[in-house]
């Protein structure tokens, strides 16, 4: 137990932790987005997953991390309008939809990469980029904050940034205004001029290239190459963080938080010899543990309110 503590509280605990969250925090905003629109993206691993290989082979053939970011993001941008397509002209369930997408990419990515790479695992005979890190000046003096917070990937910092980005997009903008109308009673919206669908695939847009940025995190921050399902869930676990933030920029980056504490910590674990299945298991259980919480107290709230409703009609 001394030892789980002395790491919980060591420095090198607090950079892992917003080092795992990055990526979560990513997808988690591309979740909160289209949520907005009243969109579930369900197809955020694979967008994130897709995004991470094209990165990773762009930067190789280019020999530039930076070329190959944008890759990524142009690339979860298509996807995430290719949702939007198979769902609003199409008719398919958005749900199915993504989960389609999220398969095409398990499958679709090993035969990319075998294609390329003539590895069906690991892409390591790409000599792809790696983005980089970045000393914040005056910050990385101050003793313990400053190994915290300084010499994080560029895209770390990036991911905060937009939190505010986000923030400031849906409050204060025509389009975020536009997004929540839509979100909210897309009959009302469209009876004030308001194109639906056109929101729609742009809040579908914007959240594939969340993804993007996520997945380039991943195989060009993270680690410096790809490997087959590298994504290991955190789209799925991005969903559950924006739900339980409240669907609010804020809330959601601070249970991304919570979520990249329980992966930073499962990792930690490995030096205190607890078995591997119980490591693996522990960032996908605090995703439960946390969805439990949060329908919980929606659950009582719904109750609460159904509650007052009746009292006021008996009055």
């Amino acid at each position: 137990m001394e030892k789980l503590i002395e790491i919980i509280f060591s420095v090198g605990f607090g950079y892992s932790v917003l080092r795992v969250t990055t990526p979560i925090l990513f997808a988690a905003l591309g979740a909160l987005v289209s949520g907005k629109a009243g969109v579930i993206n369900i197809g955020l691993e694979g967008t994130m997953l897709s995004s991470a290989l094209i990165g990773v082979i762009i930067s190789a053939m280019t020999g530039s991390a930076w070329i190959g970011l944008i890759g990524s993001v142009v690339v979860g941008a298509f996807l995430g309008i290719l949702l939007a397509y198979v769902s609003l002209n199409l008719k398919a369930d958005i749900i199915l939809a993504g989960i389609a997408l999220n398969l095409m990419a398990s499958g679709g990515t090993i035969f990319f990469l075998y294609v390329v790479a003539k590895d069906k695992g690991i892409s390591s005979s790409l000599a792809s980029k790696v983005l980089p890190a970045i000393q914040l000046p005056l910050i990385k003096n101050i003793p313990i904050l400053g190994p915290i917070i300084s010499g994080h990937n560029v895209l770390t910092y990036f991911s905060i940034l937009l939190v505010i980005v986000i923030f400031f997009l849906l409050n204060r903008t025509p389009l975020g205004i536009q997004i929540r109308a839509v979100g909210e009673n897309q009959n009302a919206a469209s009876s004030v001029g308001i194109s639906v669908n056109k929101i729609k695939y742009i809040s579908l847009a914007i959240s594939g290239a969340l993804c993007g940025f996520g997945g380039a995190y991943m195989s060009m921050g993270y680690v410096s190459w790809f490997s087959r399902d590298m994504i290991a869930g955190r789209g799925y676990i991005a969903l559950a963080a924006e739900a339980m933030g409240g669907s609010t920029p804020v809330g959601t980056f601070l249970t991304s938080l919570f979520f990249g504490f329980a992966d930073a910590l499962s990792n930690n674990l490995q030096s205190l010899r607890v078995p591997s299945e119980f490591i693996q298991m522990l960032p996908y259980f605090a995703t439960i543990v946390g969805l439990v919480i949060y329908s919980s107290r929606k659950s009582k709230k719904i109750r609460e309110s159904n509650k007052k409703d009746k009292q006021k009609s008996l009055l």
